[in-house]
């Protein structure tokens, strides 16, 4: 993977490096809710570890069928994938992209999986001046002012690594502005259960050109089973379906999924932590000298150190303290000064704060 496609939660990589146990490292790369695992989710898991004698549904029935009684959807108008990554990367062969339209700056995955696909990538890029908000009234212009052919439009609602979300309603009337172009409009809901009136999931019932995908990673805490969703109109999912390898999700993976979707405790107690937890951070991080804290309505904060400053030697420098952060310096449309920080714990929370202060004086 080149340097234009790094991600964070690589706790190995970081142990590798250091020769500190991975689990002597607190990950504020990744943006994995702060509670950690649903516990009803995880008895389940324990529950299904019998089954590790078969093989795993490959057509995730039972998910698929609680996902579409929780969305109100037809079960044939969603595939499940080995997490969203697997999904994004079906895309482009599924929908025959040959030029995608990335509103920017976002995550690097739709590209590449647009690149290897054979296809071409072109940029709208919020702007540092407007807080990074996605300027979405500025997409169909750009479109008709393009010379090459645009078919699809990627969107992250809220965004990553941005953290900023646009209403649904904005977004309706870009699908709908896209369908009268015929264009395909690719919304990226990993974030949005944050801030759950900013999606457009059950829209897919009724608009063709959207496809909305989710993922259980991030909200529900399981990175490491890897399981994410796609939404859209039957006859594409069911394309992509038979663009998948046998086997793609495993059992644990598809048994944690249906019992979180069932604990509405945890969800009510995840958003209301981030709420309270978030706010109490951001406000310790504006204290920190010269660092711009911008907006964000997901479990993570996109920050920009001083002029002096680069994103490179403060990631190299946190990980040397056992704090891994997010480096975007390499994120097309961000500066070499911007880092991002996922919400945690209240302690942890305050180490960081700690560092970063330390930093900027000078003394680490």
């Amino acid at each position: 993977m080149t340097a234009d496609f790094v991600h964070g939660g690589n706790v190995y990589e970081a142990a590798r490096t250091s020769g500190r146990a991975s689990n002597r490292f607190v990950d504020f790369s990744a943006s994995i809710n702060p509670l950690g695992p649903s516990p009803v989710a995880v008895r389940a898991l324990r529950h299904s570890l019998p089954q590790l004698i078969h093989y795993p549904d490959p057509d995730c029935v039972t998910l698929r069928l609680a996902l579409a009684e929780r969305w109100r959807l037809a079960s044939d108008q969603i595939v499940v994938g080995n997490g969203s990554s697997e999904l994004i990367h079906l895309l482009p062969r599924a929908l025959g992209i040959r030029h995608a339209l990335l509103i920017g700056p976002t995550f690097s995955e739709y590209a590449r999986a647009v690149a290897l696909a054979g296809g071409k990538v072109s940029y709208l890029h919020a702007r540092r001046s407007e807080d990074y908000r996605p300027p979405l009234e500025l997409v169909l212009q750009a479109v008709r002012r393009s010379r090459r052919p645009v078919d699809t439009i990627f969107l992250c609602n809220p965004n990553s690594p941005t953290g900023q979300a646009v209403p649904a309603e904005s977004v309706r009337k870009l699908v709908q502005a896209a369908a009268r172009r015929r264009l395909r409009v690719v919304v990226d809901e990993t974030f949005v259960e944050y801030c759950a009136d900013r999606s457009v999931l059950c829209d897919a019932r009724r608009s063709a050109n959207l496809l909305v995908l989710r993922s259980f990673t991030k909200f529900y805490a399981m990175p490491a089973l890897r399981l994410g969703y796609l939404v859209g109109a039957a006859p594409l999912i069911q394309l992509i379906r038979s663009l998948q390898p046998p086997w793609s999700v495993n059992m644990p993976a598809q048994a944690y999924a249906v019992a979180a979707l069932g604990d509405r405790r945890y969800v009510g107690r995840s958003l209301a932590y981030m709420q309270r937890e978030r706010t109490s951070f951001v406000m310790n991080l504006m204290a920190l000298p010269g660092v711009r804290v911008y907006p964000s309505e997901a479990n993570f904060l996109l920050l920009e150190l001083p002029a002096s400053r680069s994103a490179r030697v403060c990631a190299a420098t946190l990980a040397r303290q056992g704090l891994l952060i997010r480096d975007c310096s390499s994120v097309p449309g961000l500066n070499r000064r911007t880092v991002r920080v996922a919400v945690r714990r209240l302690v942890q929370n305050r180490r960081l704060t700690a560092a970063l202060r330390q930093w900027l004086g000078g003394q680490a």
